[in-house]
């Protein structure tokens, strides 16, 4: 449970640290357009901390951490949305600093999203086999 509210914890620092990249990043630029930069901070508070600690309170009531879906689960949503909100932040940083981002950039962003997608069937699958069948 300690791994769960740790990760959670991790999320909301970054996410505070992200929006305060932004707010400066834009201010030294006099940048008052739309960027990817703007949602990133939104990003990691929303799917990094308050995700987890929802998880947090499933675990609590069901024990996901019982089943071994729950490491694999875990290592995968976090990889895919590291991979997710890096590539969001690449974007709006050269966004901001007028630079083109190319193809691999939205393809890498669309990879991390794949691999949150399979993380959050991974956590229902868990979910499935922690949650006691009706009339069991």
């Amino acid at each position: 449970m300690r791994k769960i509210l740790h990760t959670a914890h991790i999320y909301m620092i970054i996410g505070v640290v992200s929006g305060l990249y932004y707010r400066e990043l834009t201010k030294l630029n006099d940048f008052t357009g739309d960027s990817q930069l703007g949602v990133v901070h939104t990003h990691l508070l929303a799917l990094g901390m308050l995700f987890f600690l929802i998880v947090l309170a499933l675990e609590k009531l069901f024990t996901l951490t019982a089943s071994k879906l729950f490491g694999w689960f875990f290592w995968i949503y976090n990889a895919g949305l590291a991979l997710t909100v890096a590539m969001m932040t690449v974007r709006g940083s050269m966004t901001v600093l007028g630079a083109e981002a190319g193809a691999a950039i939205t393809g890498l962003a669309g990879l991390g999203h794949i691999i949150l997608t399979v993380g959050l069937i991974l956590l229902f699958v868990t979910l499935g086999k922690r949650i006691p069948a009706k009339g069991a």
